[in-house]
């Protein structure tokens, strides 16, 4: 390799690096902040994968944190090991509502006393929308904006939301840039196209803050493997482990911008405290901006549970309303909310592969 490539590489990794230890260094900046001062958190769908690992984060930090679910899609078993795995001193500072947010009265309930949302409740999957459009609207819309005006009229700091990458709809464009969006793809497009509007609506009319985060293809610890509209990637370790068949919807070489679950806590966290007034009333991609094929994702899990290459997936057709390709520009996360990923695919696999393998089974 000629000496001025290789002087090159080593400083686009020299710099990856110190990037990375950057915004590490942001990122335990945060968890001191919170250490030292306790809020009260709303979690909204706090029994789900993304809900769970956000009440772990907080109460892990000392903060008071009160959660809303109707187990709809979440589970107890989820609240109950984040439970188990913190500090006994800290589950005081946990309280739970069983409750719905396309009710308005427990939404009210829920929020009285609070200083942050973190919502993450909906009804997810772009199959389950496809087929039962009314209740995700129900869900989606409706509880979202419930949950608007709970937290206006409560006078809470900040209203942190969970959109998504399907926003994007059939524009072709790669990387996916936060101001350029196409036509939804399916209901659950619609609807959290309609959350980011709502959100921006009740900036301009009320002075409500809200931060608009869109998940990419989010993974790790307590993702459901369980149903008809599993993610991949829990339900891609649950074959692999039972030793039964991997399907993949089309040639395989459809791509996701893979999030480990740790990158999207640390962006719930940033979007709430942040005091930079240009950061609020924003979207934000937040993903590793990583592009990575469902033939090659299926290869890392592989290689990740050390299985031998003679293990192939099956190919059967693509999926209605699903789009080929998603890639984040995360560049105006960066800049405005001092975001970048803590962990790309391969790590949060390896991270990951402990629970998968010790949880996935008992919960089939």
């Amino acid at each position: 390799m000629p000496i001025v490539i290789l002087k090159v590489l080593i400083q686009i990794i020299v710099g990856n690096f110190s990037l990375k230890k950057g915004f590490m260094k942001t990122y335990e900046q945060v968890k001191k902040q919170l250490k030292n001062h306790q809020y009260t958190w709303l979690i909204t769908g706090i029994a789900g994968f993304i809900g769970s690992n956000l009440m772990e984060a907080l109460l892990s930090l000392n903060q008071k944190v009160m959660g809303l679910d109707n187990f709809a899609t979440g589970y107890q078993y989820n609240i109950d090991d984040v439970l188990t795995s913190i500090d006994s001193k800290f589950k005081k500072n946990f309280t739970f509502y069983e409750g719905d947010i396309r009710s308005m009265d427990d939404c009210k309930k829920a929020v009285k006393g609070v200083d942050y949302v973190l919502h993450q409740a909906a009804l997810g999957s772009v199959p389950r929308s496809i087929k039962t459009p009314e209740l995700t609207h129900e869900v989606n819309v409706t509880g979202f904006l419930n949950m608007l005006i709970a937290s206006r009229d409560a006078k809470v700091k900040r209203f942190v939301y969970a959109s998504s990458s399907s926003v994007y709809g059939d524009s072709p464009k790669l990387p996916k840039v936060e101001s350029d969006i196409g036509n939804p793809l399916s209901p659950y497009a619609v609807t959290k196209y309609t959350n980011e509007l709502y959100a921006h609506v009740f900036d301009s009319c009320y002075g409500a803050e809200a931060i608009g985060l869109r998940y990419f293809n989010v993974f790790g610890k307590r993702q459901d493997p369980k149903g008809a509209y599993a993610a991949v990637i829990p339900l891609w370790f649950s074959a692999l482990l039972k030793e039964a068949p991997v399907y993949i919807n089309g040639d395989g070489e459809t791509s996701r911008d893979f999030c480990y679950i740790d990158n999207v806590v640390f962006a719930n966290l940033l979007a709430a405290l942040t005091t930079n007034q240009q950061a609020i009333h924003q979207v934000y991609n937040i993903a590793c901006g990583e592009k990575t094929t469902l033939n090659k994702l299926f290869a890392i899990i592989r290689k990740t549970l050390n299985l031998p290459d003679s293990i192939q997936p099956q190919y059967r057709d693509f999926r209605a309303g699903d789009v080929r390709h998603s890639l984040a520009n995360i560049h105006k996360a960066k800049e405005l909310l001092q975001y970048s990923p803590l962990y790309y695919i391969k790590e949060g696999l390896n991270i990951a592969k402990d629970w998968y393998v010790r949880f996935l089974d008992p919960l089939l």
